[in-house]
């Protein structure tokens, strides 16, 4: 075959102004928009459809959906997206950083309901594929349950998205598929047939089935990229193919919309992974609080060679304690949004991971995690009941959402909850060998009955977990009999400290033991 020569077999794609991309959104379309948190959204995309809303009132009566949440908790991300009239109608994974869109939820201006973050990108291939939706048992038990409260937000949200059924024996949830009529998504390069590809995005995210779900059901896909390349030279690195790309946006150099991350606007160690020892990053050394003190007793629960999941916000403390005893390499840390091995970034730019052995898509990641792969999940908690139930999705008038919380508690073998025993202003130290509380926080974390359910103590003992929960004064674990108090830090009272600040009295069946020494170092 030498010599032969290949034409080209179509011509080049559509490479669009922002406005004139978003001004192919029809009324009524079904969108899905690609992202984490601060990574991988089409942010030029979104401010644009945004700014021709507010100018002309159309597109109107969209439907969003989206896997995982996308913002930075003012206006950023999906908080472009949150004005009634623009939107009809929200399927989100997270909504804590779109805290717009959770306002015209609660004020009954949207539907909205809240998926699991691993179900939206999974449904995406279903979708793609005309398949009948997901079926699944990530959401038994949990307020995303028909049973329950069906994911709904709010009162306007009427419509049966989920429904029970019955295999072989076995009760699993079937997430109805629904058309994709819109893919907005974004990558690093496109050439001039529409290629994608991500070498400076800390994560792949869903952009390939969110493309084929789209185009698969006649809708179009618009790519926000960096530039235009003339060739790629390697197929492989290629994650949207041309033939799916109906317009090609590029956000130009300098343009923050293409930052990397909402936090950072490139990071090399987010794409790149160091195998000097002196180019290695580490976790900054905490100060001593009840973070660090929790932070350390969860990291006992992790054995060597384990696969691990780290929520958010506090249970990041146990990479920041494992580097400073040097037991990061003893185990492998892995993000719901693909990365594998480094460690988790924070803030704005989580989904991404330092210097990660590899990255891998969104909708993968969840079929590993959702099959068992995980050894142990090390998340939050925001409230925790009797049962061993535990809420992390809605309190007061705000509504957080599940995110991949609900995919990972109900398939990881074993479960670390981290929380403050009360939160709100707690103050400790310790001193002489004891645990001193100087101001106890202000809210109770162990309460009678969950506000909501996004983890089923009982359910998890079905299915055989091992489920712990960890505070900076004691150690309670999940048994048949409920939850069983099992270690106190040393210099706690048993009645004052604990018993008395929890509405519920746990199991004391054997007098606790101390707390290790080591957790207060």
């Amino acid at each position: 075959m030498a010599g032969l020569r290949v034409s080209p077999m179509r011509a080049s794609a559509h490479i669009s102004m922002a406005e004139e991309a978003m001004a192919e959104i029809p009324d009524g379309a079904t969108i899905a928009v690609g992202g984490f948190v601060g990574a991988g959204h089409p942010e030029l995309l979104t401010a644009t459809l945004e700014k021709r809303f507010l100018e002309t009132g159309k597109p109107e009566n969209l439907t969003l959906v989206y896997a995982a949440g996308q913002g930075d908790g003012e206006d950023r991300g999906l908080n472009h997206l949150a004005h009634a009239g623009l939107l009809k109608r929200v399927i989100g994974g997270h909504w804590n950083l779109a805290p717009k869109l959770g306002k015209l939820a609660l004020a009954n201006e949207i539907e909205a309901w809240n998926f699991p973050q691993g179900v939206v990108s999974v449904l995406f291939r279903e979708i793609a594929a005309k398949r009948p939706g997901l079926v699944t048992k990530i959401g038994l038990d949990t307020f995303i349950d028909p049973t329950q409260e069906g994911g709904r937000l709010n009162d306007c949200s009427l419509e049966d998205l989920i429904e029970r059924i019955d295999l072989d024996g076995e009760t699993w949830l079937r997430y109805k598929p629904f058309p994709i009529h819109v893919g907005l998504i974004r990558g690093t390069s496109s050439d001039r047939q529409g290629n994608i590809t991500m070498e400076k995005e800390g994560l792949i995210g869903e952009v390939l089935p969110i493309a084929q779900a789209a185009r698969n059901h006649g809708g179009i896909v618009i790519a926000q990229v960096g530039k235009i390349v003339d060739h790629i030279s390697d197929p492989k690195a290629v994650q949207v193919p041309g033939i799916l790309v109906d317009h090609i946006v590029v956000a130009g150099p300098g343009e923050r919309s293409q930052d990397q991350t909402f936090s950072e606007n490139f990071n090399s160690a987010f794409v790149e992974r160091a195998f000097d020892e002196a180019a290695k990053i580490s976790p900054e050394a905490l100060p001593f609080s009840e973070r660090k003190i929790i932070g350390r007793r969860a990291l006992n629960e992790v054995p060597k060679g384990a696969v691990v999941n780290l929520g958010i916000g506090l249970p990041e403390t146990v990479a920041s304690v494992a580097a400073e005893t040097n037991r990061l390499d003893d185990f492998t840390l892995t993000v719901e949004s693909g990365p594998t091995g480094g460690i988790p970034a924070s803030g704005l730019s989580f989904g991404c991971a330092w210097q990660p052995e590899a990255i891998i898509d969104q909708p993968s990641q969840f079929d590993f995690y959702d099959g068992g792969g995980l050894d142990v999940a090390i998340l939050g908690a925001i409230e925790i009941d009797a049962t061993g139930s535990v809420n992390i999705s809605r309190f007061g008038n705000r509504f957080v959402g599940v995110g991949g919380f609900v995919n990972i508690t109900q398939s990881a073998k074993r479960i670390v909850f981290c929380c403050p025993f009360r939160s709100g202003g707690l103050h400790v130290s310790f001193e002489k060998e004891q645990l001193r509380i100087h101001r106890e926080g202000k809210h109770q974390k162990f309460v009678d009955r969950v506000s909501q359910i996004a983890f089923s103590g009982p359910a998890a003992l079905d299915r055989n977990q091992e489920v712990i929960y960890v505070t900076e004064r004691a150690v309670l674990r999940l048994t048949d009999q409920g939850l069983s108090l099992v270690e106190i830090a040393p210099g706690v009272n048993l009645r004052a400290d604990i018993l008395d600040q929890m509405t519920f009295a746990p199991v004391i069946s054997t007098p606790p033991q101390s707390m290790a020494r080591d957790c207060f170092s």
